[in-house]
């Protein structure tokens, strides 16, 4: 199962951690890291936005990535939330089977 690098921007720490914790808590990502200090510009309805963020770095599965991401938009505050992944080339072969087990469905 190919293992995804997904990023997600939040706009503060507490909604970063809570969204970090519920994610790794329903076994949706492996692991996720907060960057705090993260300086976004964007368009938003017209105008051009400046904001500090933090930036989610999301480790998962292609095959939890739907789920992932219908959980991300009923955690997240924001009306759109980014969420972009990107599939893993390579790696420490022992990392990504963990990633892959810490993901796996207990159905």
């Amino acid at each position: 199962m190919p293992v995804l690098l997904c990023l997600s921007t939040c706009p503060d720490e507490a909604s970063a951690r809570a969204i970090a914790e519920a994610l790794v808590d329903e076994r949706l990502a492996a692991c996720v890291s907060r960057l705090p200090g993260v300086q976004s510009t964007y368009r938003w309805e017209g105008a051009v936005q400046h904001d500090a963020e933090v930036l989610l770095l999301i480790k998962t599965t292609a095959d939890r990535l739907d789920a992932l991401a219908a959980r991300l938009q009923v955690l997240h505050p924001y009306e759109l939330p980014e969420l972009v992944a990107v599939e893993a080339a390579g790696g420490f072969a022992p990392y990504l089977a963990w990633v892959a087990a810490q993901t796996r469905r207990n159905d």
